[in-house]
């Protein structure tokens, strides 16, 4: 994919209102949209070990906490002053490097969407278990159709080939694991930091329903939680 993609069966423009989405956004606008997705988690995710930190520095040294139901049972709701620089800082940096910023950049922390740091870190621990079985499914059907003639078949009858099969898994997750979708409202979904995180989550829920999810059977998935097996 790129930014100025000619590829119409491909195109990673989405609609407001059509198959779930939230948002609006033409094949640049979503292409932008996604890439400084995926740079803001890598970001947070390279300084893990420091946010552990912070995240513990909140939590046990911060503010008082109110116990309260925020519709994901009861929760304690603090905020979090040392997460929300560190995020408030590589937010700024990365908006300085990219050509511009699509959508949001709120970032729910202390409210009823992330409740308190602990939260928060559970929410970007889990973007490896989102990605690596994508990535992995993707980066496997080549191998699948050279050892497998029936899977080739299968393939080339099912999606034309697997270079189009490859474009069909990846144009869908990043159109709507990046549509604003996976909320009861628009503000606790849609463009923010937050909101990212929980339209991918989303994408996931549905996977099972998805056309090619037999692909992602063959080559191994087990869920995004990976095999609990010993």
């Amino acid at each position: 994919f790129a930014i100025s993609y000619t590829d119409k069966a491909h195109s990673l423009a989405i609609s407001a209102g059509r198959n779930g989405a939230r948002l609006s956004h033409s094949h640049g606008t979503q292409f932008m949209y996604v890439e400084q997705s995926l740079l803001l988690w890598r970001a947070i995710l390279s300084q893990l070990p420091n946010l552990w930190a912070l995240a513990e520095k909140d939590l046990l040294h911060g503010h008082e906490y109110r116990l309260r139901d925020t519709g994901q049972g009861l929760n304690r709701v603090q905020s979090a002053p040392s997460v929300a620089r560190f995020m408030h800082g590589v937010i700024s940096k990365l908006q300085n490097e990219l050509r511009s910023w699509v959508g949001s950049a709120a970032v729910h922390l202390g409210d009823n969407d992330v409740p308190n740091a602990l939260h928060w870190i559970d929410k970007y621990t889990q973007i490896p278990r989102i990605l690596t079985p994508i990535i992995d499914v993707v980066n496997s059907l080549d191998k699948l159709a050279e050892n497998g003639p029936g899977f080739a078949q299968y393939v080339q009858d099912a999606f034309g080939s697997v270079d189009n099969c490859q474009k069909i898994i990846l144009g869908d997750f990043f159109r709507h694991g990046f549509d604003g979708s996976g909320a009861d409202n628009y503000f606790d979904a849609g463009s923010c930091i937050d909101g990212r995180l929980t339209s991918a989550w989303n994408w996931c829920s549905k996977l099972s329903k998805k056309p090619y999810y037999n692909l992602f059977q063959m080559a191994g998935f087990i869920g995004f939680d990976g095999s609990f097996a010993r």
